[in-house]
Order: C-alpha cells, then structure tokens, then sequence
C-alpha cells in the first residue's frame, strides 16, 4: 500500500521557522523524484521545491518566493524528505503537499497536506 506523509506544520509568527518531513512508503522511494508543493486559500497549488532522484544527479530547484529562505533535503535510507522554511512571511501560509513523481512510468503519489500558518 502506498502512502506519502507529511508533517511538521503548525503555526509560527512571521520570521520564523519550521521544518516539513514527508515519509513515503510503498514504493521505492529513491526512485522518485520528490516535490514540496502548497495551496494558499483561493489560490491554485504552486510548486515550491523539489529534489530529483539521485540517479538524476539529486538536482534541486526552488520557487523564486522561496529561493534562499527554504531548503530541501532527501534521505532516501529513510524514505524522507525535508523542507527547511526559515525567515518565513504571512505569505507562505498555505497546505503544504508532498508529491513523489516517477518519472518514467508517470506515478504520482500525493500526501494529504500539512498546515503552515504564518501569523504577522
């Protein structure tokens, strides 16, 4: 059975931090490309990060909203990835999903969201 996740979220005043964890199980995790991404309320989901599989050079990429302020880490021994969210603005407040994607075969494994609330 396949399962993806998240947790860590929670609410925190504006310049502050948290740090996001998605475990996934049921599939072989190292071989998927993982990606962090969020909904705001009234807006559309928005990739934020992602970490490409290590076969793939493990390539990282962020958002420009994001970029210098968040960090994403896999540890595929763990079947975890992380998102370190630093100096964090009212306007990240948002779900925060993680999605690993495969992609060969085109799986997409979707976790059920975590809450981040930025408060100023």
């Amino acid at each position: 059975q396949v399962r993806v996740v998240e947790s860590g979220g929670g609410v925190v005043q504006s310049g502050g931090s948290l740090k996001l964890s998605c475990v996934g199980s049921g599939f072989l995790f190292e071989k998927f490309d993982m990606k962090w991404y969020r909904q705001a309320p009234g807006k559309e989901r928005e990739l934020v990060a992602f970490q490409l599989r290590a076969t793939n050079h493990g390539s990282i990429d962020y958002a420009d909203a994001v970029r210098g302020r968040f960090t994403i880490s896999r540890d595929d021994a763990k079947s975890t990835v992380y998102l370190q969210m630093n100096s964090l603005k009212t306007e990240d407040t948002g779900v925060y999903y993680c999605n690993a994607h495969h992609y060969f075969d085109g799986y997409d494994f979707w976790g059920q969201g975590t809450q981040v609330t930025v408060s100023s």
